[in-house]
């Protein structure tokens, strides 16, 4: 048989795994799109889509955006005679009569090693902790949250370099091949494959908000390096800096960590928490934390560009010494 599938999601990385999904049709067609409202954004508040609504709109794919999945929505999909629903970050639980409009029900793409990091944010949280690996979790979909059968995991192994937006994309790359797989032996099978119940203790994640980026200088190096890969780009690691003796947000986009040079964290023990030490041209921007020191190489002032730390010195000549908040 082949299979037909509506597909939700909306963000960029859903958007990537609906490519490939398309790219890949056979035995199976994408029927039809669910993906959230367009919404209002720039300076003439313009209505742009969701990347997942933009890629089904360039590929004349049906699209469905609305703001509750109710009963008017079962009527609008059900010409579709969709026998499997496919999600990765839709941003709405399914209820029970939704689902049920699926023979097949449903399968969910989820970036994490299940059932660790259930919710929205398991990515941000994997780098955040410092995890040595996550994993691509393909699950049937339940009614309660990610707690869905196992269809197929793969382990990612993490070195610690990770930020937020590649890893999610590149599970977004690697997770549509695993749907695939999954729905070529759907459709040969007439059905989905056995899942394997999740074991281990769940833990949950959850919105991540602008507070939740802002910088504690005295935690350490280490730590801070985690926060601003982990929030890449959404919602950015930032703090506060004094100019003219007015504070002003400043973002720190990229950075690493400095803990075991023995003679540089010497030479600066006297300093401040949050002090801004040095500008070394191999290496970066060097600011005093609460264990270690932060070399940061991408910053921007509010209102300004991102820039890389050569660029931003050029036009912050009184930086160095300065105390972020």
């Amino acid at each position: 048989m082949s299979l037909k599938i509506l597909y939700a999601g909306s963000p960029d990385a859903a958007a990537k795994t609906l490519e490939i999904l398309y790219q890949n049709q056979g035995q199976y067609e994408i029927v039809g799109v669910l993906s959230n409202p367009a919404s209002a954004k720039g300076r003439h508040k313009d209505l742009i889509p969701t990347p997942v609504a933009a890629f089904a709109l360039e590929k004349n794919i049906p699209l469905f955006t609305p703001e509750h999945l109710d009963s008017a929505v079962r009527e609008e999909i059900k010409p579709l005679d969709a026998d499997l629903l496919v999600c990765f970050a839709y941003g709405h639980i399914f209820g029970p009569k939704f689902l049920a409009s699926f023979p097949l029900g449903g399968i969910n793409l989820h970036p994490s090693l299940l059932p660790k990091y259930r919710g929205c944010t398991p990515v941000n949280a994997a780098i955040l902790n410092g995890d040595s690996q996550t994993a691509i979790s393909i699950q049937t979909l339940s009614l309660k949250m990610d707690e869905g059968d196992i269809l197929a995991q793969e382990i990612v192994e993490l070195n610690g370099n990770e930020r937020a937006d590649e890893l999610l994309n590149y599970c977004a790359q690697k997770g549509a091949q695993l749907i695939v797989n999954l729905l070529n032996k759907a459709s040969n099978d007439g059905k989905l494959p056995q899942g394997k119940v999740q074991s281990g203790q769940p833990s949950y994640t959850g919105i991540i908000t602008k507070e939740d980026g802002k910088i504690n200088w005295n935690d350490s190096a280490k730590a801070i390096s985690a926060r601003i890969r982990a929030y890449y780009p959404e919602p950015g690691c930032w703090c506060m800096e004094k100019i003219n003796n007015q504070e002003s947000p400043l973002r720190i986009l990229a950075a690493k960590f400095i803990s075991d040079n023995n003679s540089l964290l010497e030479e600066y023990s006297s300093a401040q928490v949050g002090q801004v030490l040095a500008f070394v041209k191999a290496q970066g921007i060097l600011i005093k934390t609460g264990d270690g020191i932060l070399c940061v190489t991408e910053l921007q002032r509010q209102g300004k560009k991102a820039m890389m730390y050569k660029d931003f010195m050029n036009g912050a000549r009184d930086f160095i010494g300065s105390i972020l908040l």
